[in-house]
């Protein structure tokens, strides 16, 4: 029996330096969830919190033949989501993207069009339900299609639809401005 003991001890040990080793890696994935789903840094902190408790619950579950930072997204996402439904976060949960985090504006365009277009997306994000906040999110760090699925659970087919009616609303809602 203390071998066992002793074995599980050095398994358990391993496992949480692996899993400490790809949140390193990965961890810019929990602040991005958490500034796009909380207004303040409270609730940022929290909910970063919330997302790493919950990856470190299910890394046994992780199959490690997969990307992890897919992996990283859906239990981010799942549990941001959750955290915004819930009855004590329903009004806070909508944030504009920090700026210094995100790499969306077109840099050739003069600077004060730069910064109407930037706010004018955010703006926009804010106001979109949760599922479309992580589409969104997913969308601007560049994920395929096909990975954007696997996150969010749904068919490639309809993430490129969901995509181009959030384009649609984008450019419709910016000409109008």
């Amino acid at each position: 029996m203390p071998v066992q003991a002793a074995t599980m001890g050095i398994m358990m040990s391993a496992s949480r330096d692996r899993f400490q080793a790809l949140l390193g890696q990965h961890e810019k994935i929990v602040f991005k969830v958490a500034s796009m789903y909380c207004r303040n840094a409270e609730d940022r902190r929290d909910l970063a919190q919330e997302i790493c408790v919950q990856a470190w619950r299910s890394f046994g579950s992780y199959d490690a033949t997969r990307s992890f930072s897919t992996w990283m997204y859906r239990i981010a996402l799942n549990v941001a989501i959750s955290f915004a439904r819930s009855a004590g976060h329903r009004e806070r949960h909508a944030v504009p993207l920090d700026e210094q985090m995100h790499d969306i504006a077109d840099e050739s365009a003069a600077p004060h069009e730069t910064d109407e277009r930037v706010h004018a997306l955010h703006a926009f994000i804010d106001q979109l339900d949760v599922l479309n906040r992580a589409l969104m999110l997913l969308y601007l760090e560049d994920r395929s299609y096909r990975e954007i699925a696997e996150v969010l659970g749904i068919t490639e087919t309809n993430v490129a639809t969901k995509i181009n009616r959030l384009k649609q609303r984008i450019r419709t809602g910016i000409a109008q401005d």
